[in-house]
């Protein structure tokens, strides 16, 4: 008997995740489906073409990010609709996590550095797009004028945060609001 390659293997678990989105009554439409499982399907298929090239470092990496989205998806109870945004929650966390290792990292251990650099370059990859402090201020300006009017930095964080959370880096949305309330 035949073992199915990996290619069909992948081929099967998307067609078992989309049929789980519909036999759970999502009334998703095709695209946003297919944009859905796009990304993590992207990190799966990268993973095996790893796998097949004996690139050990890289398919561990890509392992580590799809273990992450697969326990946010089950922590939330969402195992068979992975959302976009649970798998870029994930990565940022995972990038966050490896920019620590790079940071602490003893200056005396050159190999253990490198396999950090490594991660935290492959990570890089899959991440999504930050918006930039000039995006953020422009954002602020257009849609929290209002609040943005009393200078009181923590309500002004607890409105913002939810639009922007994932979106850009805490640090610098913070910043931005301090630099704004001082004006």
């Amino acid at each position: 008997m035949r073992k199915p390659s990996p290619a069909l293997s992948v081929f099967h678990i998307q067609q078992e995740e989309e049929s789980a989105i519909i036999e759970n009554g999502g009334a998703l439409t095709a695209p946003e489906r297919k944009k859905r499982l796009m990304q993590m399907q992207k990190l799966r298929t990268d993973m095996i073409a790893a796998m097949k090239a004996h690139d050990k470092e890289r398919k561990d990496v890509l392992s580590s990010l799809v273990a992450a989205v697969k326990n946010i998806a089950i922590n939330e109870g969402t195992r068979d609709d992975i959302s976009e945004e649970q798998v870029d929650r994930a990565i940022l966390k995972e990038l966050h996590t490896a920019e620590e290792q790079v940071n602490t990292c003893p200056k005396d251990r050159p190999e253990l550095l490198a396999e950090y650099q490594y991660r935290l370059d492959v990570i890089r990859e899959y991440a999504p797009k930050m918006m930039s402090k000039e995006e953020i201020t422009a954002l602020l300006k257009e849609k929290f004028s209002d609040v943005l009017a009393t200078k009181n930095m923590g309500q002004i964080m607890k409105t913002v945060m939810p639009e922007l959370k994932g979106k850009a880096d805490g640090k610098l949305i913070n910043q931005t609001v301090k630099e704004l309330c001082q004006k």
